[in-house]
Parts: C-alpha cells; sequence; structure tokens
C-alpha cells in the first residue's frame, strides 16, 4: 500500500525539497483513505470529530478502546503547541480569544476523517488521536504533521486585521509507544509535544526514548526556576557594545544566565521557556532592570564611562499598563537619566502590535527619552512605517548578515542598503554577532556605528566588567580613530 506514497518524503523533511514534501501532504487523504477502507457518507456527515471528547479523561478512555479493539492495525497520537500563543491571547482579550480558539480547531476538524478526535488540551495546546489504519508509520505521520501546520496557514481574521497561528507538533506513533496504554501514549506525544515548542516555531517531533531524560530536565529546571530567580542564582550578564569610531564603549547589553548550584552556568534558551510557562517573565524584566541600573550607577560611582544600558523586554512586560510608571519610579531610584536606557524590542513584538498597551508603552518610552533600539533586524517583518510610528532610535543588525561580511559581496551589499536606510531615517545602527577582526574592519568601513560579539568580548558577570574595561581602555590608547563616522 506504500507504494502510494512517495519514498522521497521524509528525506525532504530532513534535508530540503519542501516542494515534494507538500505533494506528499496532500496526498497524505488518499493514502489513509486507501489503507484504512471506505467511510460512509452517512458516518461522515453524522459525526463531528471536534466534539468526539471535550477532555484530556474522555480522550483516554478512547484510546484504551482503540489500543484494545484495533487487531493488525496501528494509530497514533499528537500534540499540537500554539506557538507564542499566550502572548496572543493577553493581546486578544477573552471574548476575541475564545472566537480564535474555535476558528482554530475548526479548521483542524476539517483535515480529520470521521473516527479521528481532537481534544483541547489547554488554551495552547490540543490533541489528535487517529482511528486505527493497516499501516502508520513515521513517514506518513510526518505527512500528516505538515497537513495539520498547512491548514493554519492562512491568516485569521480578526477585527479590522489579521492574526498569524503558527503551530509546533508531537507525535507518536504506536511503534515508538513506551508501553501499551493510553496514559503512556499519550504522555509520549506530549513529550514530543514539549520538544517541539521548545526548538518551534513550527518544528515537528517524533517521540523518542532519548526524549525522556531530555525533558526530565526541563520538567526539573521548570520546577526550579521560580525560587532560583528570587534567591539570586539568575542574574544579570553583560556584553560590551563598541563604538566603530573611537573604539570605546558606548554601553552594553543585559543578558540572562543562570547560576546553578549543580549544573552550573545555564543559558537561557534552556531555561527561558520555563520561565514563560510559570508566568515569570514580567518578574524577570523587574529583576534585569535593577541589575542594570545598579551596574549602570556602579560604574559611574567608579569612574567608568558607559553611556547606556541595554534591556531586553517581553511581549509581556511591553503589554503592562503600568510599566511607564515602574520605569520611571526606578530610574529616579537610581538617578539614572532616561537616555541612558536602551529599551530593546524584537521586530515581532512591533509588526503584532497595533493600537494597544504594547504601542502605547513604547510611544510613551521614546517620549521619556529612553533609546528604542530594534533587536535582530532583518529577521523579521518590521516596516519602516513601525519603525517611525515607534520612534526607534537604533536597529540592530542581526548577526546572520554579519557573518562573513569581510569575504562575502552579498553580505556587505545587504549591509550597506541597510545602513543606507538607517542613515536616511536618522537611525544609528549596531551590528551583533561580530567575531572576527575582517568583520570589525569592514562594518567599520561601511559606517556601521556600533558593534558587539564574540570577537569582541563575551557575556560577563558585573565582576569581570571593570577589569575587561580596563584592558580594553589600554588596548585601544586616548587618541583611536576608526572606520567612517556618518553624519
Amino acid at each position: 500500500m506504500l507504494a502510494f506514497v512517495p519514498a522521497f518524503t521524509l528525506a525532504a523533511f530532513w534535508f530540503g525539497g519542501e516542494t515534494a514534501l507538500v505533494v506528499a501532504a496532500l496526498l497524505y487523504p488518499l493514502v489513509l483513505m486507501i489503507l484504512r477502507g471506505p467511510t460512509s457518507a452517512a458516518e461522515t456527515a453524522s459525526h463531528d470529530p471536534a466534539k468526539d471528547s471535550s477532555s484530556r479523561a474522555g480522550l483516554l478512555r478512547a484510546l484504551d478502546k482503540m489500543l484494545a479493539d484495533a487487531a493488525n492495525k496501528q494509530t497514533a497520537v499528537f500534540v499540537l503547541c500554539f506557538d507564542d500563543f499566550r502572548a496572543l491571547s493577553d493581546r486578544l482579550g477573552a471574548e476575541r480569544r475564545a472566537d480564535l480558539s474555535r476558528r482554530i480547531m475548526d479548521r483542524l476538524a476539517a483535515t480529520l476523517r470521521a473516527d479521528d478526535m481532537l481534544v483541547p488540551l489547554d488554551e495552547a495546546r490540543c490533541a489528535i488521536a487517529l482511528s486505527p489504519v493497516r499501516v502508520f508509520d513515521l513517514e506518513l505521520a510526518i505527512q500528516f504533521a505538515v497537513r495539520l501546520q498547512s491548514a493554519l496557514e492562512e491568516p485569521f481574521s480578526v477585527d479590522a486585521g489579521y492574526v498569524y497561528v503558527s503551530t509546533s507538533i508531537g507525535f507518536c506513533t504506536e511503534a515508538r509507544m513506551p508501553r501499551r496504554n493510553a496514559k503512556e501514549f499519550l504522555d509520549a506525544a506530549e513529550r514530543a509535544g514539549a520538544d517541539a515548542a521548545l526548538h518551534g516555531p513550527s518544528a515537528i517531533r517524533a517521540f523518542t526514548s532519548d526524549m525522556q531524560a531530555v525533558l526530565r530536565d526541563h520538567h526539573e529546571l521548570a520546577d526550579e526556576v521560580g525560587a532560583a530567580l528570587e534567591n539570586g542564582q539568575i542574574t544579570a550578564w553583560f556584553q560590551p557594545q563598541i563604538n566603530t569610531s573611537t573604539g570605546h564603549v558606548s554601553g552594553f547589553e543585559v543578558l540572562v544566565r543562570w547560576h546553578h548550584p549543580k549544573r552550573g552556568i545555564i543559558a537561557p534558551g534552556l531555561f527561558l521557556p520555563a520561565i514563560a510557562q510559570a508566568g515569570l517573565l514580567e518578574r524577570l524584566g523587574e529583576v534585569m532592570l535593577f541589575q542594570a541600573l545598579t551596574a549602570l550607577q556602579s560604574w559611574d560611582q567608579a569612574g567608568y564611562t558607559v553611556p547606556s544600558i541595554g534591556v531586553n523586554f517581553s511581549q509581556d512586560e511591553l503589554g503592562n499598563p503600568k510599566l511607564i510608571d515602574k520605569i520611571k519610579w526606578e530610574l529616579d531610584r537610581f538617578e539614572i537619566d532616561p537616555p541612558r536606557l536602551s529599551v530593546e524590542i524584537l521586530e515581532t513584538v512591533v509588526t503584532q502590535s497595533d493600537d494597544d498597551v504594547v504601542t502605547r508603552n513604547i510611544a510613551a518610552l521614546a517620549q521619556l527619552g529612553c533609546g528604542i533600539d530594534l533587536d535582530d533586524f532583518g529577521t523579521g517583518h518590521a516596516s519602516i512605517s513601525s519603525i517611525r510610528r515607534f520612534d526607534v532610535s537604533r536597529i540592530k543588525i542581526d548577526r546572520s548578515f554579519v557573518m562573513q561580511v569581510d569575504r562575502d559581496e552579498a553580505q556587505q551589499k545587504m549591509i550597506g542598503a541597510i545602513l543606507s536606510m538607517a542613515d536616511r531615517l536618522g537611525l544609528e545602527t549596531l551590528a551583533e554577532g561580530v567575531e572576527t577582526i575582517g568583520e570589525h574592519a569592514m562594518l567599520a568601513q561601511l559606517g556601521c556605528d556600533h558593534i558587539q560579539g564574540f570577537g569582541l568580548a563575551r557575556p560577563m558577570p558585573f565582576e569581570k566588567t571593570g577589569p575587561w574595561m580596563d584592558s580594553h581602555l589600554e588596548k585601544i590608547g586616548p587618541q583611536v580613530q576608526l572606520g567612517l563616522r556618518r553624519g
């Protein structure tokens, strides 16, 4: 029967060949119907898969029955984790959120057969259990996951705008099930879904035995993260930014690190999802802002010249109606002038925001005098009108444009175009991810105002920043002039 499925589908998924994968995904319903056998029109008309089971408990009962009855047939369970759905929900409000959730489920239900089950697990996740077929292997599972993602590709109309929803998907086939019972089956799919969400957006992961240990570690970190944030294990580290004309420090960016008592230094990618899931992003932001302003005040008292410090602000923080009052209070407490605080926001925050709390907060921060840095510029969909509307003062060019810029003519043209646009709009520029002397020199020659990256210095704890600045000043000397100065 699998002769109907192109053999290259799995290879296309891992190594490219998107067209082949899409074609294979479109053939999925035909192949599955052949494997399963015919379904009557009456059966289809009288059955609504979206209402097949309304709870996790109901799904487990149905799965147990499937496993007991499915002699010589196979099934699979899929868990869909909607990417960034919590932030999306916060912006929409309860009524529009409920309507969007219903429409998402309707679209997914339209991809299923009569006996398949679609069950919401929580606001940001749902599970699908497929009724058994004669053969259901990894290749067919991947095709089906792609089909589910394709069902959500078209934007949803909400009020006068559009909302884009993507999903990361984990699945477990019957052949990979840890033990033959419904709970283990669903747990395995959820583990795969959690792994997909960690690597998303739009990731697809099949359950493997190796996931057990990885996700156990993730759950342990999730259990500890709240206490770590309050007891000082999670702290601000600092990466210097350099003015390409003078060579002097033009600022530091604040980055978060977790100094775990047993595991050592943990990178943010491993614990930030746990902080988000625990609803602690705003609390993390408060801790990072406090430590950033403490560092700036300490450098001033020690006689170091650090013009500004950049702090990343999440969607959760920017959506807080009391954000401006909190920042004003902190700046007054530390006696820091607002222009010395650079508020770093992602392009995705800018493009997802219209006339809402986020928009008003960013505009108010700019009016207060804070610098507005647009982070990872070039990787999202921010328009020039968005840049102007939020009064962005500096764009941070993503490292993907910086890599090998000294040797790649196409990269040079791209960077040159970005710098030219910034110049015409009166924006400062900073290139991230600078790792070599050649990249540094070329960026200075092209007229990029500031740079940061491992080639200059890695992020460091506060106590190492003073010695690093002393060493850096000795290296550059008192009368350094590098590169071009636009203006």
